[in-house]
């Protein structure tokens, strides 16, 4: 922020390096205060400020819920190099010449500082504000925010351990019992980053005469506390679904897989905001309540790289079908009715499947899977050999 007046032209904070995107904790932060007066102005002190702060901030009906919790205090007065000053300490500026003002601080060690977080209830931010006090007018101050982002590692043992659950719900129609569903899932690891792939072995059962679809979400948690309440406010960021389970079926996911999209890591030691994610696999059953089952999850800044692994093999499959592709675009004869082996039924069973939504009075809609007849025989064909030349292939 650049604070102009009729005497101070130019009134701004300049980091060191501007480029950074973000500080840790430990680091120095470091820059200058460039000022251009316009008039000859007598700046009694120039004071530096550096703050980080979180704070929450709600309402409760009539009652106004906030409280604050401070991470960072710098303060320091800074003085002009090779500057001279009057006897009580203040220096004459003049117009025409650029004056910088140099300070610098390191952040708080690791476990005493959390990172910088913007939400719908409250924030945690880092700035420094500079002051010029002048004698007898009112103080000038200007300021500039910094991102901190602290490291959260994801390959300690225990994110790097399993985790999974079984849940079950007993499904009533006008209090008669109509059966039940369950499901049981777990995920190889806990701790992920953004990008990579989140493998899901679930078991879905439907005992129920309803028609149930599985599903799994990942949802983010951010918490709020102030003056002794807690308001919550969950937010679903990426989801995947399975087929529909009609009564007394079941279906199984091997390695179904659901992206981290781009977060902003999980967020645990502020003690009034607090961040967490976690993956909900779950089953809309209409006309009830859904069947849910969480899993925690921890998203950080250093995780295991699985995303390039998998973009790999699958370029490597794309390589191998083109390959398979090009060995079958040479027939050796013709196709004729008889040797027609295509599989005629239905990709899908003939059970109608349900267009599935999340509200519960939502309709339901009916659709039927189109029938596709098998292709024609082609009556010629062209061998296309690899030197080049071509013949025509007698017809059956």
């Amino acid at each position: 922020m650049v604070v102009m007046s009729k005497r101070v032209k130019t009134f701004e904070v300049i980091f060191s390096d501007p480029s950074k995107a973000f500080y840790c904790s430990g680091d120095k932060v470091a820059g200058r205060i460039v000022v251009e007066v316009a008039e000859v102005t007598k700046v009694s002190a120039m004071r530096v400020l550096g703050v980080g702060c979180a704070k929450v901030e709600y309402a409760k009906g009539k009652q106004k819920c906030r409280q604050e919790n401070e991470y960072l205090r710098y303060e320091e007065v800074v003085q002009l190099d090779d500057q001279p000053a009057d006897h009580d300490g203040s220096v004459i500026l003049r117009p025409g010449n650029k004056y910088e003002y140099m300070f610098g601080f390191e952040l708080p060690q690791q476990g005493q500082i959390v990172s910088s977080y913007k939400g719908k209830f409250g924030y945690v931010q880092y700035y420094v504000k500079a002051f010029m006090e002048r004698p007898a007018q009112p103080a000038l101050e200007c300021q500039k925010h910094f991102e901190v982002e602290e490291p959260l590692d994801v390959n300690t043992p225990d994110l790097l351990a399993p985790t999974g659950g079984m849940k079950e719900k007993k499904v009533t129609c006008m209090f008669i019992p109509d059966g039940q569903v369950s499901l049981n899932a777990k995920i190889d690891r806990k701790g992920f980053c953004e990008g990579e792939d989140i493998c899901i072995s679930a078991k879905f059962e439907n005992t129920c005469s309803r028609i149930v679809v599985p599903k799994a979400a990942i949802i983010s948690k951010h918490t709020y506390q102030a003056n002794g309440r807690t308001k919550v406010f969950r937010q679903k960021l990426s989801s995947v679904r399975g087929n529909h389970i009609i009564s007394g079926m079941c279906d199984a996911w091997q390695g179904k897989t659901i992206r981290v999209p781009k977060i902003k890591p999980s967020m645990l030691g502020c003690n009034i905001i607090r961040v967490e994610y976690a993956l909900m696999i779950y089953m809309h059953i209409p006309g009830s309540e859904k069947l849910i089952l969480e899993l925690p999850l921890v998203i950080g800044t250093a995780g295991l790289g699985s995303r390039t692994n998998s973009v790999s093999s699958t370029d490597g499959s794309v390589s191998n079908a083109s390959a398979s592709w090009v060995s079958l675009r040479m027939p050796s004869a013709p196709p004729s009715y008889c040797d027609i082996t295509r599989d005629c039924r239905l990709d899908q069973p003939l059970t109608p499947l349900l267009n599935d939504y999340d509200g519960d009075d939502s309709p339901i809609f009916m659709h039927s899977p189109a029938f596709q007849f098998p292709p024609l025989p082609a009556y010629s064909e062209v061998d296309e050999e690899l030197n080049g030349n071509a013949h025509m292939l007698q017809v059956c």
